[in-house]
């Protein structure tokens, strides 16, 4: 492991957008070291005055979508500086990550314009890495202008996104009439813009004839219906007019709503992890799970009592 930087190092290394002084700070970001924590909120508040000014954009899908392929059409359309952070499936057994982000997006990854950062999800709201949204912000001070963030679509993961992203992308793929049916309503509801990728050859028509199922279907779910556009990531067919439409949908009206919302998140986890953390607490909650098994407790007075001690 490399030495740790001093804090105006790092400092100034983003700014200066040195990429691997970026990527030596989000590995202080992700560690769960005291030490590292401390540096890395000190990092955060010199760089603050330097974030946001990227668009942020979200992406979901269902499994086989094309996903990565279609992060790098868009990486290789957009013009300005690119930053993709990528979860990935960490594994339950070593909380690894399998971090194969670079290798399916091997051009855009060769694109001095464009970062990739594959990060393990270790669990965390569904595949969402804990410290996504503190990544979002080193790289918008590193200068980058547009923040992809793609979810491995489990578990809760769409909301987190949903709540740090201006626009937040559902990808399908076409002739799979019964995936709208399986997707959650919540996804639905928070989604901006929905692409139908592989629209190609001879998909092409039947990415047509989803593009209007969609269209009529998703009316069902909101009042304000998310445009359905058909694009081909492989052909690069619609990307142009699919990156149109993300701009024109980015909404950074719900940054300080979504600013709340990551305080309230860290509030709970803080208060969560210092109440466990308490010695009293420690000590008093093996009684208390063994009067529950036994039936001398009821649950609300267990934890009467831990909140008392």
């Amino acid at each position: 492991m490399l030495p740790r930087l001093t804090l105006p190092q790092y400092r100034d290394g983003i700014l200066a957008r040195d990429r691997a002084t970026l990527a030596r700070a989000l590995t202080v970001i992700e560690s769960d070291l005291a030490a590292d924590q401390l540096l890395a909120q000190a990092l955060l508040a010199e760089l603050l005055p330097y974030t946001g000014r990227s668009l942020r954009l979200g992406i979901t899908g269902v499994p086989g979508a094309g996903k990565s392929t279609l992060i790098e059409a868009l990486g290789q359309h957009i013009a300005q500086p690119l930053a993709v952070l990528s979860v990935d499936p960490s594994s339950p057994a070593t909380g690894g990550s399998i971090l194969g982000d670079k290798t399916r997006m091997e051009t855009l990854a060769q694109n001095p314009h464009a970062f990739i950062r594959p990060s393990p999800s270790r669990g965390h709201l569904g595949g969402v890495a804990r410290h996504t949204r503190e990544s979002i912000l080193l790289c918008e001070a590193a200068g980058f202008e547009v923040i992809l963030v793609e979810t491995v679509g489990v578990g809760q993961s769409e909301t987190a996104v949903h709540q740090m992203t201006d626009c937040f992308l559902l990808l399908l793929l076409p002739g799979a009439g019964d995936e709208l049916q399986g997707l959650k309503r919540g996804i639905l509801e928070l989604t901006d813009i929905v692409a139908i990728n592989k629209a190609d050859g001879e998909n092409k028509q039947k990415a047509t004839q989803a593009q209007r199922a969609y269209s009529s279907a998703l009316h069902l779910f909101a009042a304000t219906a998310p445009p359905v556009l058909t694009c081909s990531a492989l052909t690069r067919e619609g990307i142009p007019e699919l990156w149109e439409t993300i701009q024109s949908k980015a909404d950074l009206t719900r940054r300080p709503a979504q600013a709340l919302a990551w305080f309230e998140e860290l509030l709970r986890q803080t208060l969560w992890h210092n109440f466990h953390s308490n010695p009293a607490v420690q000590q008093l909650r093996p009684q208390l799970e063994a009067a529950l098994r036994a039936g001398m407790l009821t649950p609300p007075q267990a934890v009467a009592r831990m909140v008392a001690a």
